[in-house]
């Protein structure tokens, strides 16, 4: 794997990293398995795009930000207000975000936006073409990483914290479980849809189908940072993500490398998934294992 192939991995996992780090939002913080992600990786891609075809780059990353939060806020309001479950209230709006999706990119399935100027290539007439994309992308992570990790320690993101842990202790604590569910949604909807317009940017298009297996991708990026750094505190859950999300994209990259097939990629991410998942259970069989085996030679 060349340097040049190995730093467009990087940009890119520092970009997907944004998912990860919903997901250790909704999936570790507020223990709900949102499935809304994959629509709205789509459709922070379609705002993006659509307004920097017409010369607005970072107006269009604003309108992905509110277009996530938004569609945060629909799955809360169905599950909070309904009490539709979690996994449902996913679906339910991730199915409506495909036909908002074409709607937003003009009923077209693909929206190139080759010609147009946009975040990156600021950046590279700033920081120049050799790391430009590299530095904005590592700008924007450890800005929204160190707001994350300020945000989680106040008063607001430690009764989120404890929304997730336990919702019974939290609502006879006078704090409204509904209301914290419904900030940690938006919010984690809001990184999704901008890890999904900065990479529309980056790969100049934007596709309706770009956010398939996103839910995939992101607990794949998550689950991987963890098995290295570990989630004993804010700070290391919030790296794990980042770092997650960057050996994901390597791994990736050094597939293709390796002439694996393109069509196997979702594949190999269900398989990484599979083994981070069952790491930590295999790890403890086997420390259970020794101590048995140590115990009986005594």
């Amino acid at each position: 794997m060349s340097l040049t192939v190995l730093q467009g991995a990087v940009e890119q996992g520092l970009i997907y990293s944004l998912v990860a780090l919903a997901l250790y939002i909704s999936y570790r913080t507020l223990d709900i398995a949102d499935l809304t992600t994959d629509g709205t990786f789509a459709l922070g891609a379609a705002c993006s795009a659509i307004f920097t075809a017409n010369g607005h780059p970072v107006l269009g990353l604003v309108m992905a930000i509110a277009g996530g939060a938004v569609a945060g806020f629909v799955t809360a309001f169905l599950q909070t207000t309904f009490g539709v479950l979690p996994i449902l209230a996913g679906i339910i709006t991730m199915t409506g975000l495909y036909s908002i999706n074409l709607m937003v990119m003009g009923n077209k399935a693909n929206l190139p936006i080759l010609k147009a100027d946009n975040v990156f290539t600021y950046a590279e007439r700033v920081f120049g073409a050799g790391f430009g994309k590299l530095i904005l992308a590592l700008v924007i992570v450890a800005i929204i990483s160190a707001a994350l990790v300020w945000f989680l320690r106040t008063r607001t993101g430690l009764s989120l914290r404890a929304t997730g842990d336990n919702r019974s202790m939290v609502s006879a604590s006078s704090i409204n479980p509904a209301l914290m569910t419904t900030l940690g949604l938006c919010l984690a909807n809001a990184l999704t849809a901008l890890s999904g317009g900065l990479i529309a940017q980056y790969q100049k298009f934007s596709d309706a189908t770009l956010g398939t297996g996103m839910v995939v991708i992101g607990l794949a990026s998550l689950i991987i940072g963890e098995v290295f750094i570990g989630r004993k505190s804010v700070l290391r859950g919030v790296l794990a993500a980042v770092l997650g999300g960057v050996i994901y994209r390597i791994i990736i990259a050094a597939a293709l490398s390796a002439k694996v097939n393109a069509n196997n990629l979702k594949l190999i991410s269900a398989v990484i998934v599979a083994v981070a998942i069952c790491y930590p259970a295999v790890r403890a069989k086997l420390a259970f294992y020794r101590m048995r085996k140590g115990g009986a030679a005594k």
